[in-house]
């Protein structure tokens, strides 16, 4: 069940190295508002909600800033965000899934399709990589958490499918419908989780060369910046020599 993963960590390191604080609370803020919008304005009634508040507190967001997100949403004057998925592959034919939240489609199609075009990508049909990837949970935590034994141990008692450990810590996989539940079970068993989310997980993935790998950062980073995306997920690999160059 345990195992290692170079794109686990390439994603944790990512998110840690996020662009700017602020960037990353409009990013949360924006879930937070969705997710109460669309459910009950209480966490403790609203799974999504539940989430995306842990998520917020775990990036460190200030209070204030999810209580006024949660009432933006409770106060009628909330912008009416629809979520979308854009599929496509970056270079060297590296599937990419962009999730993003936005208040005018045509104008986050049409930057999301160029950003592609511009860094030698290309955007394709709605389907055209999800079936490379699994939608699943994903709950990260410090390798202060526990053994690797009582992580194991902890992750197979929520019902947890797998679990990897790293230099970085533990990443503890679980179906996208259990993440609920697993992270209360998990949160109980080895306290509060550094992440809780749910990701695109890839089935396979392309390793690549330092040439590539920067390349494909590139166009990443470049899609990060659109302030309407939520998430960028790349089934690339790089290995630990390309890694401390990136």
């Amino acid at each position: 069940m345990a195992g290692h993963s170079k794109w686990a960590n390439i994603q944790h390191r990512k998110g840690r190295q996020d662009a700017a604080r602020s960037k990353l609370f409009s990013r949360l803020s924006k879930e937070i508002t969705v997710a109460a919008k669309m459910g009950d304005p209480d966490p403790d009634k609203n799974p999504r909600l539940r989430l995306a508040v842990k998520e917020a507190k775990a990036n460190s967001m200030p209070k204030d800033n999810i209580d006024r997100a949660i009432k933006k949403a409770t106060g009628g004057d909330a912008e009416t965000y629809e979520e979308i998925r854009y599929e496509g592959y970056g270079p060297n034919g590296v599937a990419i899934i962009v999730e993003a939240m936005t208040d005018n489609r045509n104008r986050t199609a049409s930057n999301v399709r160029s950003t592609f075009t511009k860094r030698g990508g290309n955007l394709g049909e709605t389907g055209s990589v999800a079936f490379l990837f699994d939608r699943k949970g994903q709950i990260t935590y410090p390798n202060e958490a526990g053994s690797e034994d009582d992580v194991m141990m902890a992750a197979l008692e929520a019902g947890a499918e797998d679990v990897e450990s790293g230099e970085d810590g533990f990443v503890v996989w679980c179906a996208d419908t259990d993440l609920n539940d697993v992270s209360a079970a998990l949160e109980a068993a080895l306290g509060e989780a550094e992440s809780t989310r749910l990701v695109w997980r890839p089935q396979t993935t392309t390793e690549l060369d330092l040439a590539a790998a920067q390349s494909l950062m590139k166009l990443i980073e470049a899609l990060e910046d659109d302030d309407d995306v939520q998430s960028v997920t790349a089934n690339m690999e790089v290995s630990d020599e390309v890694m401390a160059q990136l």
